[in-house]
């Protein structure tokens, strides 16, 4: 008995003098040469749950794991985007965005270089899943930026989430993403949330334009059906009436027999918040369309490209795009859309690439914040990662004030519509498309 009372007592002062490790919080790697914002940002950040999640000694005893990065050795950032395809514009945009935030931190953070490591998602679930699969699959990735599209993301997220990472998109926009009875852990984005494009859409409709009779079109994927309905919720508020709601199959080429339907409700405008190639069939088609001639045109932030504009040819001039309002970014935008055309020789593709800028300096502002320094390892623990995103609040980004709430929203939303005035020279508001509301 005596013995067994001697073992247990040992056990008893290990297990204590483990305890009292795990509490000492070990030291966090310095966070110089950071911008001024990823810096703000990392102020922010509960760097103190980093001590609590990780111990260096005893290894790594964060919930959710942690990626150990070896001196020399990269951090390396996952992005899952578009970057093939007819919406190719859409995630080239976003990626530039990244890159040139990578450059503004000096290609590196906390001693070492920062990599990118893409995946293309093409725009739909099937794509979202497969890029997500891999990334997931990847111990070295710190946290994902994307996806393009919330198709993607819908079914993406989960498989992200239950590896351990978070992930910040700059251009999901479906209401349902950040709803909180849908929402995946890990899952944030510095895009606005569709509840306010659409409203902001139907507004200028209604009261700028003065038109009360409007038809709605979308594709069936999440995007599109959240913002169609957010449009129509908010038209009917005001006091216009939805004549007709319809919808279109991705790869769809001919729109005519829709268009036909659409045209014998008498709408004064459709809504179609689309993508690139069935959106320029619906716009050149809708010029065919007896009925047509006169009703305007509106599409959105899916469409906001130079592509789309090709796909729709001459029919596009005229017509109407919600999006991003880049007049009401400040001057730190200015600043980034210079060195846009000094690396890569042109305006911005579409309209993510600041959200996307922000993703990232968000996502490096989280890292300072948690990082632990072992010897010659860097610890990312990524359960306390996830806590720093969530808890960023007042991040000056180049898109406006970025604080994510508990839904995952963090962006700072600021929608205009836009007016198509020259189909040979996108670059939007210095020669098409032009704001025009508000």
């Amino acid at each position: 008995m005596r013995t067994r009372t001697l073992l247990l007592f040992s056990v008893l002062v290990l297990f204590a003098l483990a305890f009292a490790a795990c509490a000492a919080p070990p030291a966090t790697a310095p966070v110089a040469d950071a911008p001024a914002a990823a810096t703000e940002a990392a102020s922010e950040a509960p760097a103190a749950d980093a001590a609590a999640s990780t111990d260096a000694a005893a290894g790594c005893t964060d919930a959710l794991g942690c990626v150990e990065i070896a001196a020399g050795d990269p951090i390396r950032i996952g992005y899952a985007l578009v970057v093939a395809g007819p919406n190719a514009a859409l995630g080239e945009d976003s990626a530039r965005g990244i890159e040139i935030a990578v450059d503004d931190l000096g290609g590196e953070l906390l001693g070492h270089p920062i990599e990118i490591v893409g995946e293309d998602t093409g725009c739909s679930p099937e794509g979202g899943q497969a890029a997500a699969t891999k990334l997931a699959s990847d111990p070295t990735i710190v946290a994902v930026i994307g996806t393009s599209c919330s198709s993607e993301a819908r079914v993406g997220a989960p498989i992200l989430s239950e590896a351990g990472l978070s992930m910040v998109s700059p251009s999901n926009t479906a209401p349902d993403l950040t709803d909180p009875e849908k929402r995946t852990p890990g899952y944030f984005r510095t895009a606005h949330n569709d509840l306010v494009q659409g409203a902001v859409a139907a507004e200028f409709a209604f009261n700028n334009l003065g038109l009360t009779k409007a038809a709605t079109v979308h594709d069936g994927s999440l995007y599109a059906v959240g913002l169609a309905t957010a449009f129509a919720d908010a038209f009917k508020a005001l006091g216009g009436e939805i004549v007709s709601e319809q919808a279109v199959n991705v790869g769809d080429t001919d729109m005519r027999p829709v268009l036909t339907t659409i045209a014998a409700a008498g709408p004064e405008i459709i809504y179609y918040p689309i993508f690139t190639s069935e959106a320029g069939f619906i716009t050149a088609q809708s010029k065919e369309v007896p009925g047509l001639e006169n009703v305007k045109l509106m599409a959105a932030d899916g469409s906001f490209s130079q592509d789309f504009v090709n796909a729709a040819g001459e029919a596009a001039l005229g017509m109407y795009l919600s999006s991003p309002d880049f007049s009401a970014f400040g001057d730190a935008y200015q600043g980034f859309l210079a060195a846009h055309e000094a690396k890569y020789g042109e305006p911005p593709l579409s309209a993510f690439h600041a959200h996307a800028y922000d993703a990232a300096n968000v996502i490096a502002a989280a890292v300072q914040a948690v990082a632990i320094q072992d010897g010659d390892t860097l610890i990312i623990p990524k359960g306390a990662l996830r806590d720093a995103i969530a808890a960023t609040s007042g991040f000056q980004g180049l898109t406006g004030t970025i604080t994510c709430g508990e839904s995952g929203d963090c962006a700072d939303p600021k929608i205009a519509v836009y007016e198509v005035t020259d189909i040979s020279a996108w670059n939007p508001n210095v020669t098409s498309p032009m704001k025009v509301y508000p």
